[in-house]
């Protein structure tokens, strides 16, 4: 029998390219700012209402998470490929939209529901097909790697972009990305590759097992099983609230920036892009030791604790306010790769991508809500120090949540262990009582 040619390595390298053309959804809050003073300006070329100019970038948000459910189903069925070149498409086609009308209304439509739905296909297409490569103790690592590219992205495109837009104006700017990304899309979609059907990895090997350390489950959970599941409903709202509280922070540091750096403001848009990248990897190598739930714990008490400092750094504190953005992007790249990972882990490989696209609508719903909330605070009380409150009591309660998140299979153990105690009890009462026991001793 011929051996299989195992792919993993290529198949990883293009899902990272992939998603460092993505993530230009990272670097709204540049074209926000120039959106924002071009209105406060005045000068006739945006003519938004302060309160709507996060709309496009949450239902990108909300699309991207619509389009995740049907991607994934693409990928699991036909071929990462096809979805990949769809996601290409309509990145590329929504921020070529948005380049010829600065109307509100247009910007929703391009940048919310196509370059949306384009990032949701695109993203969808690069992480399934490369961890399928690889055995369960690399799982971590391998979706931290392929994701980190999207959380890069905007060490390159912040200062690409304004330096664009400075040169050639924001919509031919858009015209530009709109072009380059849908060729580079699609070009790397051609690498992307399933394994074939029985494939095990080469390098698989048993290892010892922790406690909620990744395996490889015995059931593959269809989308309605895993429905049914309160490990499911746990690891929603922990991905909704750290994704939602985070997403508020990356949408508006520029403007937060601005005051204290000027048109430097991009190196903390950069700098956050550093740490979300990073933090995708470090979380999929600590969780693949340590398990997902306690990584969980350790990055929701953390980002905690970094939003609810923002109460007290003040605009003009440059330092303190790229640390903490920073630490923002840290924490909040764990989620993406956590959550792709546990869903592996508790839900298994054959049904991962719309799983996954399910779970995902905790992103999705989160990025729509959470920046939206937030603008309309901001615009009726002039500060962001609620929402950021608000944020942090949140994350504390996802915190605690993660401490009794365990798998499907782990929990039904543990309720069978129960189940044993309650019948061997219930046996025990029913035996007849041996009156004479204090004769024996008295």
């Amino acid at each position: 029998m011929k051996a299989i040619k195992n792919r993993g390595w290529s198949v990883t390298m293009a899902g990272l390219g992939i998603n460092l053309a993505l993530g230009i959804l990272y670097t709204w809050s540049i074209f926000k700012q120039a959106i924002k003073e071009s209105v406060i300006a005045k000068d006739g070329v945006f003519d938004w209402d302060m309160a709507s100019l996060n709309d496009p970038y949450a239902v990108c948000c909300l699309m991207f998470t619509v389009a995740m459910v049907f991607a994934g189903r693409i990928q699991d069925k036909l071929s990462p490929r096809v979805t990949a070149v769809i996601g290409g498409i309509l990145t590329g086609a929504g921020l070529i939209v948005i380049s010829q009308s600065n109307a509100l209304f247009a910007w929703i439509l391009g940048f919310g529901v196509l370059t949306g739905l384009g990032l949701g296909f695109g993203y969808a297409s690069a992480t399934p097909p490369a961890i399928k490569w690889f055995p369960a103790s690399k799982t971590g690592m391998i979706a931290g790697i392929v994701v980190a590219g999207f959380g890069l992205a905007s060490v390159y495109i912040a200062p690409l972009a304004n330096f664009m837009i400075a040169k050639f104006g924001l919509s031919q700017s858009m015209l530009i990305f709109g072009v380059a990304f849908m060729a580079v899309v699609c070009t790397l979609a051609m690498f992307l590759k399933n394994p074939p059907e029985g494939f095990v990895p080469t390098d698989a090997a048993p290892t010892k097992k922790v406690a909620d350390a990744p395996f490889a489950p015995p059931v593959n959970y269809s989308p309605m099983d895993m429905l049914k599941t309160g490990a499911f409903y746990k690891l929603w709202f922990m991905y909704f609230i750290g994704a939602g509280a985070a997403l508020i922070i990356i949408g508006s540091v520029a403007g937060m920036a601005k005051q204290s750096m000027g048109d430097l403001a991009w190196i903390v848009v950069a700098l956050m892009a550093i740490g979300n990248a990073g933090g995708r990897v470090v979380a999929g190598v600590v969780s693949d030791k340590i398990g997902r739930p306690r990584t969980l714990l350790i990055m929701m008490s953390l980002q905690a604790m970094v939003i609810f400092s923002l109460l007290f750094i003040g605009q003009s504190e440059a330092i303190l306010l790229a640390a903490a953005a920073t630490m923002i992007g840290f924490n909040y790249g764990t989620n993406l790769s956590l959550f792709p990972s546990a869903t592996k882990d508790y839900f298994g490989l054959k049904n991962f991508g719309i799983n996954y696209g399910l779970l995902f609508s905790a992103w999705g719903i989160g990025g729509f809500i959470f920046p939206r909330v937030s603008q309309m605070i901001v615009a009726s009380t002039g500060t962001p120090q609620t929402a950021y409150l608000l944020c942090s009591i949140l994350l504390v309660a996802s915190s605690l949540i993660s401490l009794s998140t365990r798998s499907p299979e782990v929990s039904a153990q543990s309720q069978s262990a129960w189940d044993k105690f309650r019948e061997k009890l219930a046996f025990a009462r029913a035996q007849p009582v041996d009156v004479d026991l204090g004769a024996r001793y008295f």
